[in-house]
């Protein structure tokens, strides 16, 4: 008897490779040069937000924008999930507490 894998279950195989999640050097190279670049520069980040939004070009959705576009590069973006049930039998949270 042989023990063969299929070909699509032996590709799902990481035998030599990272773990599945693990990002790669550079980038995680690069969120960190990042977070220290917006932590050394918190401060003269708040006066160039302040600035961009008290001219009268940009305004204050402009000075929203930018920092929005620096925070996708130190804060992950959440993934939108959504919970769907039979309409004959919702679903029910229930919450409780254990007793001590």
């Amino acid at each position: 008897m042989t023990n063969k894998v299929s070909k699509s279950v032996e590709g799902n195989l990481n035998r030599a490779g990272r773990p599945k999640g693990t990002p790669n050097k550079a980038t995680a190279k690069a969120r960190e040069a990042f977070a220290n670049f917006v932590d050394a520069n918190s401060e003269r980040m708040q006066e160039w937000l302040e600035s961009i939004a008290s001219d009268p070009k940009h305004g204050p959705k402009v000075a929203f924008d930018c920092l929005m576009a620096v925070s996708e590069y130190h804060v992950p973006k959440l993934a939108r999930t959504e919970v769907v049930g039979d309409a004959k039998a919702p679903q029910r949270m229930v919450v409780s507490w254990k007793k001590s």
